[in-house]
């Protein structure tokens, strides 16, 4: 697999959320994790969502907490918010946003929710399975075909404004199996240092 922590978002943030994400995201990558989205919002007066994850696609109750007390002090200090504010740090959840190309890959073979910023065979908005990923942009097997269409569409990543998983068992099994095999790959790794250190 490539090397994640370099690979630049295809789906970024505007305005406030954008100067939260550049604030932040070089303490997460210094700490091993990818951000997945900024989002402020009005919920629960006011609300600073912070998605992340480990390379390998996890995230923990404590990585949570790591995260948050990282980049709680340099927002003190960079203070990007007028108002005040409610840090949430969270995994990007099983039916996740889709920000890299590597997430396109990795998930292939699953359904996903898609808009661009241009027509893409005159519509902005499709879903699919995710059959096919290369450099330049990815090929949906559609769901649901209008009259007049092929049952697959090539989506470029620059053409990409959004694009999110969507829930089904097969998604909910792939997704458990995944997080396992990190998980036990992370034991490995741990006793195999432990044994270097005896």
């Amino acid at each position: 697999m490539a090397d994640t922590a370099q690979e630049p978002r295809l789906i970024t943030e505007t305005g406030i959320d954008q100067r939260i994400a550049e604030i932040i995201e070089p303490v997460l990558t210094g700490m091993g994790y990818l951000l997945v989205r900024v989002r402020l919002s009005n919920q629960n007066g006011m609300t600073l969502q912070v998605m992340a994850e480990r390379e390998d696609g996890t995230m923990t109750v404590q990585d949570c907490e790591a995260i948050s007390m990282a980049i709680s002090p340099v927002l003190d200090v960079e203070d990007p918010v007028e108002k005040a504010y409610h840090l949430e740090v969270s995994s990007p959840g099983i039916d996740r946003p889709m920000v890299r190309k590597s997430d396109f890959t990795r998930w292939q073979g699953h359904l996903v929710k898609v808009e661009t910023s241009i027509l893409v065979e005159n519509r902005k908005r499709f879903r699919g399975k995710i059959v096919e990923v290369d450099a330049d942009g990815f090929k949906l097997e559609r769901d649901q075909i209008a009259y007049g269409e092929e049952p697959t569409v090539v989506v470029p990543f620059n053409a990409l404004s959004d694009a999110k998983l969507i829930l089904t068992d097969d998604l909910i099994r792939d997704a458990l199996r995944a997080d396992k095999a990190a998980k036990a790959a992370a034991a490995n790794q741990n006793d195999e240092n432990e044994a270097d250190e005896d």
